[in-house]
This record gives C-alpha cells, structure tokens and sequence, in this order.
C-alpha cells in the first residue's frame, strides 16, 4: 500500500455473498490506511445483494445496510467512499493516470472474470480492471462460483497470467467461526493482507508448538 495515496477500488459484481462485500466495506471504513474507496456496484450485484438482504431501494441505501450488519461498524455515509456508475467509463478509475494502489472484485462473478480476461473493457469494472493490469497494480479478484467448468478455468489461468489474483471466495474454518459475518470478515482480512493492509483482529494460525 502506498502511504501517499491510499486509494482503493472496491468492485461488487452479480455473484452471491452480500456477507462478504459488507464485511469488506466495514473493514474499509475503519481502515486508517485508506483515505479514499471507489465503490462500484454493477446492476447484477445490486439485485443479488437486495434479494439475499430483503433490501428495498437505491445502490446507497443498500450500502449503508451492507455496511452497518451487525451494528458493528461505520456506515458508508463517509466522505472516504466514492460510489461510482458502472456506466460511467469516464470516471477516475478508468484512467491509469489516476493514483490508485489496486482494485478488489468482492465476489466477482464468472461473467466479470470473462470480461477482465479477456480485456473487454465495456463497462467501468472491467475498464478499472484493465487499467490495474496494463500498470501493474494489484487485482484481486474473489471469483464466487461452483462447480468450475473449463471454460471458467481457462479464463483464470488468463486472469492470473496477465497479472491478477485469483483469490476464490472460500473461507476458513480452523479458526472456528461462529457466525457467517465472523466467517466472511476473516476471509476479508486475508484479502487485505495481500494488498499489505494486515488486519490486528485477523485469525493467524499457529502451529502446536507455537501455541
């Protein structure tokens, strides 16, 4: 992470797991290290989110409700979070010029994965995701989907060549959870940590002897 910036990109795309985009907003929110996020939710994630949350309204007002679950944590109505239009491919993030220390796709559905790998940059995640790319800056991409069939791998190993993460959303268990929130901020936690944001509160697991 760059300390002068501090500029994130946070994608959510048309694949179940509103838990997990809520639990990386909240942790966003209280991240000191990052100064701004672009949220960018496309048409596909915003009906998935309403329907899996019971939501009724605009990309904001289901926002919010992602943010505060559990009442836990800062709520996006914050000058820390940018939403963008994913039809907007004039904004900032669409623009390699624009400092920015990387992009999050949380959960990135497979049709986004075909997009990003093979450089159809149509809409604005696609295009934000391009320019990460052709810069060299971190894409994670949380690819939410089961089974694989080859035609999703073939797009992953692309994915990963050109420089993304595949870092498939698949939680951990050994630290016990008690809760799906618990379970998809701990996932989120390790998401930070690739992009150099380790979390105080993340579960580190520790062999017999260190224990």
């Amino acid at each position: 992470m760059n300390e002068s910036t501090g500029n994130l990109t946070l994608a959510v795309t048309g694949a179940s797991g509103a838990v997990f985009a809520g639990a990386m907003l909240r942790l966003l929110a209280a991240e000191d290290r990052v100064r701004r996020v672009d949220v960018v939710v496309t048409d596909s994630a915003l009906r998935v989110l309403a329907e899996e949350m019971d939501l009724q309204g605009g990309r904001t007002r289901v926002l919010q409700t992602l943010t505060s679950t559990a009442g836990d944590g800062p709520e996006l109505a914050t000058d820390k979070f940018r939403l963008r239009d994913n039809a907007d491919i004039g904004a900032g993030i669409a623009s390699g010029s624009y400092p920015s220390d990387g992009m999050i796709v949380l959960p990135c559905s497979v049709a986004t994965l075909a997009s990003i790998s093979h450089g159809m940059a149509q809409k604005l995640v696609g295009r934000a995701a391009d320019v990460c790319l052709k810069e060299r800056r971190p894409l994670i991409l949380c690819v939410r989907e089961t089974p694989f069939h080859l035609i999703h791998l073939r797009n992953m190993v692309q994915a990963a060549e050109a420089g993304a993460t595949i870092f498939p959303v698949i939680p951990t268990f050994y630290n016990k959870p008690e809760s799906t929130t618990e379970m998809a901020r701990q996932f989120c936690c390790r998401v930070l940590a690739h992009l150099g944001l380790q979390q105080p509160s993340a579960y580190r697991w520790r062999a017999d002897d260190e224990a």
